[in-house]
């Protein structure tokens, strides 16, 4: 069993790879070198301005200290620091990626997997990884540090208003996270590498995992194998990101049930 399950693996790769490979790649070397650079950067970029206290520094440097006691006591400064995090993602996934595509490589946004290109026939794949996953994450959901870990935002059951915007915020960071991985850098190097840009998107996608717990972060890799095949064979980076955006929401609202945190209000006043 184990044989023909890789054997079956094995022809999905290479049709992407009959998918993907342009002979005429092979010629240049130097596109994929300032891609991987520039991934580089962009990730070396995001894991460094993030946090919030790079925010806390940029207004005590742009106003004064007052000013950032000001902040740091008001009522929505712990959302404003997760929406620091959100443009600095948008930044770094989103933005210079965009650049690079368009004066660098020169091609089209629509080869880089933003439409929806043939998603709906891989829905049934992107169902069986939400359920899987989800099934783990229920039997987590019921220990103290899955609890006292998601939501990432804690005050999500102050009222639906709090819940909403973290949403609108963590969810916009997997399609944007998606756009970077498995739209950009997968796409750009399917041409020279075919298939095998896979697993070469794989191993930084592996790596923004290891501050995260053991388990998770071992599971980046075959996940992202996956989404890969996915992203490749569809076109598109909405399978991932609907796989992403379903679990990441399953998570929260199992996380406030277990823990009877139920926003009570619309709104936190």
């Amino acid at each position: 069993m184990l044989r023909r399950t890789w054997q079956r693996l094995l022809n999905v790769f290479d049709r992407a790879d009959a998918q993907w490979r342009d002979p005429a790649a092979d010629a240049d070397w130097k596109p994929v070198a300032a891609l991987l650079a520039v991934t580089g950067l962009c990730l070396f970029g995001i894991h460094y301005l993030k946090y919030a206290s790079t925010l806390f520094a940029g207004i005590q440097w742009l106003w004064d200290v007052q000013t950032l006691r000001a902040f740091r006591s008001g009522p929505w400064a712990e959302l404003l620091t997760h929406a620091w995090w959100g443009v600095v993602h948008l930044l770094g996934y989103v933005l210079v990626p965009l650049w690079f595509v368009r004066y660098v490589l020169r091609r089209p946004l629509a080869e880089f997997g933003a439409g929806w290109g043939d998603t709906t026939r891989w829905l049934p794949a992107c169902g069986v990884l939400i359920a899987v996953i989800v099934l783990f994450a229920f039997i987590a959901s019921h220990t103290q540090s899955f609890q006292h870990t998601y939501p990432f935002y804690s005050k999500a059951g102050r009222s639906w208003l709090d819940f909403g915007l973290w949403q609108l915020v963590y969810m916009s960071q997997f399609v944007m996270l998606e756009f970077f991985f498995r739209g950009f850098l997968l796409h750009a190097l399917a041409p020279r590498f075919g298939a095998a840009a896979i697993f070469v998107m794989v191993v930084p996608y592996l790596m923004i995992h290891f501050p995260k717990p053991t388990a998770e972060a071992f599971g980046a890799l075959p996940f992202g194998i996956l989404l890969g095949v996915i992203a490749l064979r569809s076109r598109s980076i909405w399978g991932g990101a609907l796989v992403h955006m379903s679990i990441a929401l399953s998570m929260d609202l199992m996380s406030l049930a277990q823990t009877q945190r139920w926003p009570q209000q619309v709104w936190p006043w």
